[in-house]
């Protein structure tokens, strides 16, 4: 593979790379902040699972750079962004994996404080019901009839 294919494949995989790396991080941060609550939490977690995710694509991609595939140039850097892709597809399903276990580890944490401290539902004052148009008057002001009468 020559200078100029090698750069290609290179600047067209890190242009991936980061693409998907953004897209892990925005919505990674907003599906964490959701879950627990607080944007700070949620956001430094994203940022680290995106650093892991980018540390580990961009070394995949240098190592497959140095394979040598495919009868031509144009046919060796087409290969090799196939396996990148290949290779994207399956870091971002492992990292919606780890968003997806930190979110269900941080709900449990959540439950469990809300378990070891309830908070005490604010005390209701008794009011008394007011009447329903379906039901008839309690108070009478006229005597009973006097077939009624004992």
């Amino acid at each position: 593979m020559d200078t100029n294919s090698y750069i290609a494949f290179l600047v067209v995989g890190v242009i991936l790379v980061a693409i998907d790396g953004q897209i892990i991080y925005r919505s990674g941060r907003r599906y964490l902040e959701r879950s627990h609550g607080d944007s700070g939490a949620g956001t430094s977690m994203a940022r680290l699972v995106t650093v892991l995710f980018h540390l580990v694509v961009l070394g995949l991609l240098m190592l497959i750079s140095t394979v040598d595939v495919g009868d031509n140039q144009t046919e060796g850097v087409i290969l090799r962004l196939g396996i990148v892709l290949l290779l994207l597809a399956a870091a971002h399903g492992v990292t919606m994996a780890i968003l997806a276990r930190i979110k269900e580890s941080q709900v449990q944490e959540q439950l469990a404080e809300e378990l070891a401290h309830p908070q005490q539902p604010p005390l209701r004052h008794e009011q008394t019901p007011e009447p329903s148009i379906d039901s008839a008057p309690t108070t009478t002001t006229n005597p009973p009839p006097p077939y009624l009468s004992p």
